[in-house]
């Protein structure tokens, strides 16, 4: 039950600390995905949450979720206008040559009939920005903080192969994939609201990375 997952909620808003694994938009194969976890995420309200972005379904952490439909439109121009702070960590198989940078490197679309989909650096894509700073060191691998300014598809994963030069370790489309899942996460979030207290939430600290040797410092 997702109920546990519960990180905010108040009447416009529920941050979710969405597991790895569970896609956000019903997938093709059939699996489970939100949708089928939202009649049990109302509180007493008969309107289903309804997801105001996006997190990749092997990322796991803070999702938000709109109340009602007032909230919903006041939250996207809110993502939109670049005013959600947004802060994931993410292990990285390889170490940044630097303490911490910006990736400014624009992303665009591609796809092949080999390949299926996939985002890459391409000048003439759609802007794209990170923010990034090294927490730590392990075996070969790095553990990094990413702040993102923008939200494209794939942006962190992306930006840490082509802009750090390490892909996240167990990125299946990205690097490569790994039994224990794609070590990125979405560790706090933070969303504005006028004459209110913004909507704010930091997810657990994942037993996935602790696994790999990095307990939160």
């Amino acid at each position: 039950m997702l109920q546990e997952h519960v990180l905010f909620l108040d009447a416009e808003a529920l941050v979710l600390d969405k597991p790895a694994g569970l896609p956000v938009d019903r997938p093709r194969d059939g699996a489970l995905s939100l949708d089928n976890h939202l009649a049990s995420l109302t509180f007493g309200f008969r309107r289903w949450p309804v997801a105001v972005h996006r997190l990749d379904r092997d990322t796991s952490g803070c999702l938000l979720l709109s109340r009602n439909p007032r909230a919903h439109a006041r939250f996207q121009q809110a993502f939109e206008a670049g005013m959600v702070e947004k802060r994931y960590v993410a292990i990285l198989d390889g170490v940044p040559g630097a303490a911490e940078g910006m990736v400014d490197l624009p992303l665009a679309k591609v796809s092949s009939a080999a390949h299926g989909w996939r985002m890459r650096g391409d000048p003439k894509g759609k802007a794209a920005r990170t923010h990034w700073r090294l927490l730590g060191e392990n075996d070969g691998r790095a553990l990094v903080e990413f702040r993102p300014e923008t939200g494209r598809t794939h942006q962190i994963r992306v930006h840490a192969l082509e802009g750090l030069g390490a892909a996240v370790t167990g990125d299946p489309f990205y690097g490569r994939a790994d039994s224990g899942g794609m070590m990125l996460h979405a560790l706090s979030l933070s969303v504005p609201r006028a004459g209110k207290e913004p909507v704010a939430a930091e997810a657990p600290w994942p037993a996935r990375f602790a696994a790999l040797g990095f307990d939160r410092g």
